[in-house]
C-alpha cells in the first residue's frame, strides 16, 4: 500500500488595495507559528510528504521577509508596553485574551507566534528578532527541501479562486447564484499565474495542483492539463459523483485521468480526522486508531493502490496539544517503521504507475457541493456584485484578487467583517482603476 499525503497552506489576500496596510495577521502568525513547524519537522523526520502552496500566500510571506509589510498587529508587539493603547490591545487579545496587563498581554501574545518545536525566548527582543530570521529564511528552506528531495511541492491558482464557478456558475447546480458568473479566461489566467509565479519562486515549474476547495470540473481539468501541469489532488466526492454504480473503495485507491490529468482522490474520513478530530486525543491512542484504519482498507488495496491524505497543514494545528508537534512525530515516526507502507510523492508515484482508467468530472468541491460559496442570501449577493463589476470594469488584478474563494465561503457568518471590507475594498478598486462610478 502507497500513502501520499498533502498540506494545503493557504491565506488570502489580507492587504487592503492602495495603503497595502494588512486588516489581518494571519500569514504573519501562520509563517513562524505553522509554516515554519512544518519545515522542521520535514527536516528533523525524513518523512515524504507533499506541501501545496497558494501564490498570494507566497506574495505575502515575502512582505513580512522584506521588511514591507504594514501590518498594526505586529506593531502592537513591537511598542513599547506603556504606549499600547485601547486598539492595540484589542488587536493583541486576539491571541492572549486571557491576559490584562499590557506588558504580560504584549509577552504572551508574541510568544503564540511561535511552535514548540523552537525554545522559546522570554526577552521581547530576542523573540522579535527571531520572528524576523524565520520569516527571511522561510522560502529559502522550502527550496532547499525540495531540492535536496526531502519534500514535493505543489501550487493552487493564483487567488485561490473557485474554479468551476468561475468558469461557470452554474456548475453550482442546486446552489448556483441568482446571477451568473462565467469568465473562463480568467480561471485560466489565475491557473497560468499560479504556474509562473511557483517558478519564481521555487526555480522549477510545478508538476501537481490543488484546486482551489478541490474544486473540478471536466472544463477545469481541461485548462490545469492545457497548463501543462501533470495530476491534480482533489476530494473523493467528486470520484463517487462521477461514477455511476455504488461506492467502490478500490476505486478510491488508483488515480484516473480526466481531460489529459491524473487526478488522485483524497480519503476524505482519514483526511478529517487529523483535521478536526484527533486534536481531542492522546498521541499515542490518535495514531494507533488511525494505523487500525489504514489497516481496514486494505481488502481494497493491492500492489499499486495509493491512499490520500490532503488536508490543511496549518490552523488544526492549534487545537492539538504543543501545535500538534508531538502528533506529527508520533504520526510520522510511526508510519516510518510499517513495513507493509510506503509512502510517496505523488508524481513518483504517476512514473511507476500512470493511470489507465479514464472518468468524466462531474463538478464538485472537497464539500461535495458548492453550499458553503453560493445559494444563500448573502453569497448570492456577492456573485451578483463580481458579476456587474466584471462586465463593467473588464479583466482587472482587484477582480482576480475578489474572485477567491474565502470571501464567498465566509459571507453571512458572525464575525467576519475585516473578510466583506476586504471584498469591497478591491470590488470599488477594479471600478476606480476602470475609470467608472462604482454603482
Amino acid at each position: 500500500m502507497y500513502l501520499a499525503i498533502l498540506w494545503h497552506f493557504h491565506q488570502p489576500i489580507y492587504r487592503r488595495p492602495r495603503s497595502r496596510a494588512y486588516v489581518l495577521p494571519w500569514v504573519n502568525y501562520h509563517a513562524t507559528k505553522n509554516y515554519h513547524q512544518m519545515a522542521r519537522l520535514v527536516e528533523e523526520t525524513g518523512f515524504p510528504c507533499t506541501f501545496n502552496f497558494v501564490p498570494c500566500l507566497l506574495d505575502q510571506i515575502e512582505d513580512y521577509a522584506k521588511g514591507s509589510a504594514l501590518d498594526p498587529f505586529q506593531l502592537a508587539l513591537e511598542v513599547p508596553p506603556d504606549r499600547l493603547g485601547p486598539i492595540e490591545i484589542d488587536r493583541l487579545r486576539k491571541f492572549a485574551p486571557e491576559e490584562t496587563r499590557p506588558m504580560t498581554l504584549q509577552q504572551k501574545a508574541l510568544e503564540s507566534f511561535f511552535s514548540p518545536i523552537d525554545a522559546i525566548a522570554t526577552d521581547k527582543f530576542e523573540l522579535l528578532d527571531r520572528q524576523k530570521r524565520i520569516q527571511q529564511d522561510l522560502i529559502p528552506s522550502w527550496v532547499r527541501l525540495s531540492r535536496e528531495g526531502k519534500t514535493e511541492l505543489t501550487v493552487t491558482p493564483y487567488y485561490h479562486p473557485l474554479l468551476p464557478m468561475i468558469f461557470d456558475s452554474d456548475a453550482a447546480g442546486p446552489e448556483k447564484p441568482e446571477a451568473s458568473f462565467r469568465q473562463a479566461g480568467d480561471g485560466k489566467e489565475q491557473i497560468q499565474r499560479g504556474r509562473q509565479r511557483f517558478k519564481d519562486v521555487f526555480g522549477d515549474l510545478p508538476r501537481g495542483l490543488w484546486p482551489s476547495e478541490g474544486g473540478m470540473s471536466r472544463e477545469v481539468a481541461a485548462a490545469i492539463a492545457e497548463a501543462g501541469f501533470v495530476f491534480a489532488v482533489t476530494d473523493e466526492n467528486i470520484l463517487w459523483k462521477s461514477l455511476d454504480g455504488p461506492y467502490d473503495l478500490k476505486k478510491l485507491y488508483m488515480p484516473c485521468r480526466a481531460e489529459g490529468l491524473s487526478i488522485f482522490f483524497r480519503d476524505r474520513l482519514l483526511s478529517d480526522l487529523i483535521g478536526f478530530e484527533y486534536q481531542s486525543w492522546n498521541e499515542e491512542d490518535a495514531v494507533t486508531d488511525f494505523l487500525r484504519r489504514l489497516n481496514e482498507r486494505r481488502p481494497y488495496c493491492d500492489e499499486r493502490s495509493i491512499v490520500v491524505l490532503a488536508l490543511d497543514g496549518e490552523n488544526a494545528w492549534g487545537g492539538y496539544r504543543r501545535n500538534g508537534v508531538p502528533f506529527l512525530r508520533e504520526f510520522f515516526g510511526r508510519l516510518t517503521d510499517r513495513e507493509d507502507v510506503t509512502p510517496i510523492f505523488f508524481d513518483d508515484y504517476l512514473k511507476r504507475f500512470p493511470p489507465s482508467r479514464e472518468i468524466s468530472l462531474v463538478p464538485g468541491t472537497w464539500l461535495g457541493n458548492f453550499s458553503k460559496w453560493s445559494g444563500s442570501p448573502a453569497k448570492n449577493k456577492a456573485w451578483a456584485v463580481l458579476s456587474r463589476a466584471r462586465q463593467a470594469c473588464g479583466p482587472s488584478e482587484e477582480l482576480l484578487i475578489a474572485e477567491g474563494s474565502d470571501w464567498f465561503w465566509w459571507f453571512g457568518d458572525d464575525h467576519t467583517e475585516e473578510f466583506a471590507f476586504l471584498f469591497d475594498s478591491y470590488i470599488r478598486e477594479a471600478y476606480h482603476q476602470a475609470g467608472i462610478r462604482d454603482e
